[in-house]
């Protein structure tokens, strides 16, 4: 079976399971993002936690790239490669950050009052791990493949987009 991308939607009906299953989650196989999303009773929505695999790898990768590069223009080459280099990979970042935001705000109406919600980025070979943790832990299990929920982003993005325009 080859690899899927998938957003998989952990959803506990209470708001303290979530804590043990988001650390166990850390360590799935594929785990690219992990956000827990927890709703009070009378309604209030709280991101409570977030785990990105790889964080600022993009930064520090591209300045040492761009310090490499630099190099050849000497010392002072070399820090403003450096320089340069993990300012585009910052800017990749705050991108994918920009990004992550949109789509908790796509998922946030799946948190139940009163309840919780995992939402894992992840690249399954298997469903099998993730179900196994959500099994573990007493949450439902909802997947969404990369592509339909990248349309569901791009579409709320576009509403609000259209809303803000209406509203100048």
């Amino acid at each position: 079976m080859s690899d899927q991308h998938n957003v998989v939607l952990l959803t506990f009906p209470d708001t303290a399971a979530w804590r043990p299953a988001f650390d166990e989650a850390q360590r799935l196989p594929g785990l690219r993002f992990a956000a827990a999303l927890e709703r009070s009773a009378d309604g209030l929505l709280e991101a409570k936690d977030t785990f990105g695999r790889g964080a600022g790898v993009a930064t520090v990768g591209s300045g040492l790239l761009g310090g490499l590069v630099g190099l050849l223009g000497g010392p002072m080459g070399a820090f403003l490669g450096f320089a340069a280099g993990a300012a585009l990979g910052s800017a990749a970042e705050e991108h994918y950050a920009s990004e992550a935001g949109a789509a908790l705000i796509v998922i946030s109406p799946r948190v139940p009052d009163g309840g919780s919600l995992l939402a894992l980025e992840v690249r399954e070979a298997s469903p099998a791990p993730a179900d196994e943790l959500a099994a573990r832990h007493g949450a439902s299990v909802e997947r969404i493949d990369e592509h339909t929920f990248t349309e569901q982003v791009r579409a709320a993005e576009k509403r609000a987009e259209e809303q803000t325009d209406q509203g100048s």
